[in-house]
């Protein structure tokens, strides 16, 4: 037998594919006698939480990009699309979340399904989700601050607010080399420092800011429809260019891989299971509501922009500003400012928190050191796991810009969703007796949708994305196999 070169004793069996029960996940994390975190959100602030994470950076600028490059008017139907294709994925997890509600979402489901190696590779996928996604929309957010302090007449020296390996040819980055990110490190500092604090307190403070851009986007919706023209919807989806993916139907299903974005941060729900008052009600109301609300609010955004104005006028950076300044009233540029601001933050926070949620969940399976998985003994929330967390965000926030950052999201995203809905498949199959709380309908369509729905919109990535995902999961990998893999086993 193999010997521990450190102990002498025999060293551990590797067993890749191992899994574990939907029993003994209930049991490690005491479900049974409450949980080890504190339960303070009932359905109306997991629904918050939803909402948070997925209005933000999509709804503010992807609506113009889209519509000016890929789609025009038809924006509304790639909304509507990729809104599909996220609600077989929100059915899956919402069944998953009310089995099995503990705090390591996808990776805990896989664990339980597909064995460990998947597991590791969820958990490793959902970096890409949470953790650079929150760099990427702290990004966002830096840009909309900066923005918005140049409007008051401040003007931050211009190699803080630009970051180190960004483009120097960009408008706005500092001549020469940018230093560092200052506004988008100290945002995602600031929301760790919170959540760290509570769970109850950064919900307060979420449901807040989450009303504050609800009552934005519907004052856009209802102010801007009173001007739209309908000649800006003629055609409705402009001919194609005679290029797959450059208007018409092609341009729509394009813009649908495009638009997948916006819809990252609604399986943030199913993170906080073990926080939830009665998770097996409230957090597939958390999940399917919130998908459900921004769903209707993104197509009713898409289709006032492209009224008020023509699509073509709306590759910009805030391509709502820009129809809301044609109305005439300049107000409701400085309304959307805000309400960009208050989208972005909480997306930053919802993310943040999902983060540490699968780390916590990981750390206690052994296979990432155990400081992520020590609770605060008052907050009762991993706030040194949220501090490491929100310290590794802030710098890659800080030296990279949005357009390196944001390539791997994605793809990383749509990896998870489809194990999640192999992982539905898997446990009807081999556990039917097992007691849902809540049961996807129209099994096993609707998993087998979600796949598809997410293997397409996966293979309209370009192939760096792909060669990049490939490079991380590598790495991934052989930190598996000399760490993670060796932990498991000794516990």
């Amino acid at each position: 037998m193999v010997q521990d070169t450190t102990t002498g004793a025999p060293a551990p069996t590797r067993n890749f594919f191992a899994r574990k029960s939907v029993d003994e996940i209930l049991a490690e994390n005491h479900l049974e006698d409450g949980g080890n975190f504190a339960r303070a959100l009932g359905p109306f602030s997991l629904t918050a939480l939803g909402i948070g994470g997925i209005i933000g950076a999509g709804i503010f600028v992807l609506t113009g990009t889209v519509a000016a490059k890929f789609a025009g008017p038809g924006v509304v139907f790639s909304f509507a699309l990729a809104g599909l294709a996220c609600a077989f994925v929100a059915l899956c997890y919402s069944e998953l979340a009310a089995l099995i509600p503990v705090a390591g979402s996808a990776y805990t489901y896989t664990y339980a399904t597909l064995g460990e190696i998947f597991a590791w590779i969820i958990g490793w996928d959902l970096v890409l989700e949470y953790g650079l996604g929150a760099a990427t929309v702290a990004v966002g957010w830096a840009g909309y601050f900066n923005r918005v302090l140049h409007g008051l007449g401040i003007d931050l020296p211009p190699e803080w607010t630009t970051a180190y390996f960004a483009d120097p040819s960009h408008a706005g980055a500092a001549a020469g080399h940018g230093v560092f990110n200052l506004p988008a490190a100290l945002v995602v500092l600031a929301l760790s420092l919170l959540l760290a604090r509570g769970t109850h307190e950064s919900s307060r403070f979420n449901n807040f800011i989450v009303f504050v851009k609800l009552a934005v986007v519907l004052i856009v919706i209802f102010f801007g429809v009173s001007y739209i023209d309908q000649a800006h919807w003629t055609p409705f989806v402009p001919e194609n260019t005679g290029e797959f993916g450059h208007f018409g139907w092609s341009g729509v299903l394009r813009g649908a891989s495009v638009v997948f974005f916006s819809y990252i941060g609604f399986d943030a729900v199913s993170t906080a299971a073990q926080e939830a008052k009665l998770p097996q009600r409230d957090v597939p109301i958390g999940i399917i509501g919130s998908l459900a609300i921004c769903t209707i609010l993104f197509v009713g955004v898409a289709a006032v922009a492209t009224g008020v104005v023509s699509y073509t006028t709306l590759n910009v950076p805030d391509p709502i500003a820009v129809a809301m300044d044609a109305t005439g009233a300049g107000w409701m540029a400085w309304i959307v400012k805000i309400g960009a601001l208050a989208g972005l933050t909480t997306v930053i926070l919802a993310l943040l928190f999902g983060q540490t949620r699968v780390f916590y969940s990981m750390a206690h399976d052994g296979m990432l050191p155990s400081v992520f998985a020590r609770l605060h003994p008052v907050y009762k929330t991993p706030a040194i796991s949220q501090v490491v967390v929100g310290a590794l965000v802030a710098i890659a926030a800080g030296l990279f810009p949005i357009e390196i950052l944001d390539e791997m999201v994605s793809i990383g995203t749509l990896s998870a969703f489809a194990l999640v809905c192999g992982a539905v498949l898997y446990l009807r199959r081999k556990n039917p007796e097992l007691h849902r709380p809540f049961r996807a309908p129209g099994i096993p369509w609707v998993p087998i949708c979600g796949i598809f729905s997410c293997l397409a919109l996966m293979g309209a990535l370009p192939i760096e994305t792909w060669i990049r995902l490939f490079v991380w999961m590598a790495a991934g990998l052989a930190l598996y196999y000399f760490y993670g893999s060796l932990r498991t086993r000794r516990r």
